[in-house]
């Protein structure tokens, strides 16, 4: 099954087409046969590209997965589109949602929601500790999380807990000392979480990015939506312009 999907939750424009083979029972996902992926982050101080650049890291993910025979894009030969979900900035999930709502009506793909945490938890499933966190940075002091008990399989397991947005010192309550925190949530609080006993692997280090080849490994293994519009991005909360509004 191939799939093209695309990330848009955080600060980086996270694509990627891979093909997965298929599991050995329904709900299980295979392994990964080929992947192509492209994660563009913004610079320190820089607003987000997602406008800008997420079309175009598409077609170029495309054009890499198919070679020049790909001409045109290859989306004919693409089974499902995953889009990133969140819970992530309000412009950037609008962004993201809306994009692949328009190409899934626009080819008729069928649209698969994938959780932007969930594909963040992934990521980090073969770290060692207690609990490992994921954690995107939600502003305000706080962080979007989701947490899994460490040696689960991550591509079955539901959310333990739910997403949720909270202060980093209150993840306390979820994870005990030695748990491994990842995502660009955990690089902003290091020294909160680190005082709480969680190890934040260092700022370099892959497993903090979102990656939409995980997006494909999860959406294989999902029921793809009904219609593209009931793809709905997950805020958690309202966004700040809502805030600044019934303040004035």
């Amino acid at each position: 099954m191939r799939i093209a999907a695309l990330d848009t939750a955080t600060r980086a424009t996270a694509t990627a087409v891979a093909d997965v083979a298929p599991g050995e029972a329904a709900g299980v996902v295979g392994g990964i046969e080929f992947a192509v992926e492209r994660y563009r982050e913004a610079p320190a101080g820089g607003r987000p590209g997602h406008a800008i650049e997420l079309l175009g890291a598409l077609e170029e993910v495309l054009q890499a997965a198919g070679g020049p025979q790909a001409a045109g894009g290859g989306w004919d030969r693409v089974d499902r589109i995953a889009v990133g979900i969140g819970p992530g900035t309000f412009t950037g999930l609008r962004i993201g949602v809306a994009s692949a709502q328009a190409l899934a009506r626009s080819s008729g793909i069928p649209l698969v929601g994938v959780s932007s945490l969930h594909a963040l938890g992934l990521g980090a499933q073969k770290l060692s500790g207690p609990a490992i966190l994921a954690l995107i940075d939600a502003r305000r002091g706080e962080v979007f999380a989701a947490g899994w008990p460490a040696g689960g399989d991550l591509l079955q397991a539901p959310l333990q807990p739910e997403p949720v947005v909270l202060a980093p010192e209150q993840l306390q309550e979820h994870a005990g000392r030695g748990s491994v925190a990842v995502g660009d949530g955990a690089i902003k609080f290091r020294a909160v979480l680190e005082q709480l006993g969680v190890v934040v692997p260092p700022d370099d280090q892959p497993v903090h990015r979102v990656s939409a080849i995980n997006h494909c490994r999860l959406a294989a293994a999902l029921d793809p939506a009904p219609r593209p519009q009931d793809v709905q991005p997950a805020y958690l909360r309202i966004p700040d312009a809502e805030i600044a509004q019934s303040r004035r």
